[in-house]
């Protein structure tokens, strides 16, 4: 009999928990809200109890339990470093924790790399020994695939593609670094130019949109106004489409990757961001390295972090 893996998606509104086979089959998936506001142990209760509602009985082909888990981690020790998402999650010993409550060995990983892995084995990137995923969002994460493997770095930060500068002296970022690509092309970003341009007093369709109170824009709202011909909404789009570009190509010339699967809910404005996107790319990357390369859209939607949480068990204890 096949064995078993359960995959947790750790987030900041969400936990999911799933009893995951190693062909990627989803067999349980249940959720709950994360509270996180309520206290770092009243969370790890919630995802103990979704973990025992997953596991079979008896648990003797369960191999582990993975998590992906937001912010900075040392995924070698298991620890939360830091998690601006999740309220006091500062050098959270998660993996421990867990291991101790359930009796089974506990992996720890990045949210956006365990990202990388599920879509490398179960999505997009199947076939491909050297991929890139990209998921752009409120923020900007990803995670890089060399060779069929997931590059972890010496201490567990590499990956952190939306924390490259694209624009010296460009906005500050939540890192506390300036021109990042997050602060540039992430929804956030996004959101935050269009309400400089309202409070400029622009001629744009975004006023109308937000009712006037700027602090309800966001990146939706902007692609919607694009798609109506708002000249504002679409030069911002633009920007953020230009600045994605840029950090695709620096990611072209160092990693040489056959795909870039991109994802993430800005992707949904498509060609709207895709669009200048592809310039840059096709303007400045290396024509040698655009041979036999593509960049699709991600496959595995609300599944992903589950899939990629397992997925890191059974590629470190085995199927």
């Amino acid at each position: 009999m096949d064995a078993l893996a359960v995959g947790v998606d750790l987030g900041g509104t969400q936990i999911r928990a799933g009893l995951v086979r190693p062909n990627g089959e989803v067999l349980r998936r249940v959720s709950t809200a994360t509270r996180s506001e309520e206290g770092i142990d009243a969370v790890v209760d919630r995802i103990e109890a979704l973990i025992r509602q997953v596991l079979p009985s008896p648990p003797s082909r369960v191999r582990g339990i993975g998590v992906a888990a937001p912010g900075a981690l040392d995924p070698y020790r298991g620890v939360i470093r830091f998690a601006p998402n999740l309220v006091g999650w500062v050098d959270v010993p998660l993996g421990h924790m867990l291991e101790e409550r359930l009796g089974l060995p506990v992996i720890l990983g990045n949210d956006a790399n365990v990202a990388a892995l599920a879509e490398h084995r179960y999505g997009a990137g199947q076939g491909v020994r050297d991929m890139i995923y990209i998921t752009v969002s409120t923020g900007i994460g990803g995670g890089i695939i060399v060779d069929g493997r997931l590059l972890v770095g010496h201490k567990g930060y590499a990956g952190e593609i939306g924390h490259q500068t694209v624009e010296d002296g460009g906005p500050r970022c939540k890192c506390g670094n300036v021109g990042c690509l997050e602060a540039l092309a992430s929804g956030t970003a996004i959101a935050r130019e269009a309400r400089v341009a309202i409070a400029a007093g622009e001629s744009t369709r975004l006023r109308a949109l937000c009712d006037g109170d700027i602090w309800r824009v966001d990146a939706r709202m902007v692609a919607q106004a694009a798609r109506e011909g708002d000249a504002v909404a679409l030069r911002i789009l633009q920007r953020a489409g230009h600045y994605l570009g840029v950090g695709i190509v620096n990611l072209i010339h160092l990693f040489n990757p056959r795909r870039i699967i991109l994802g993430g809910s800005v992707m949904k404005a498509g060609d709207l961001i895709t669009g200048p996107m592809w310039e840059v790319i096709e303007t400045r990357a290396w024509s040698v390295s655009r041979e036999e390369f593509d960049i699709v859209p991600a496959a595995l939607g609300d599944n992903v972090g589950i899939l990629g949480a397992a997925a890191l068990v059974f590629e470190k204890i085995g199927h």
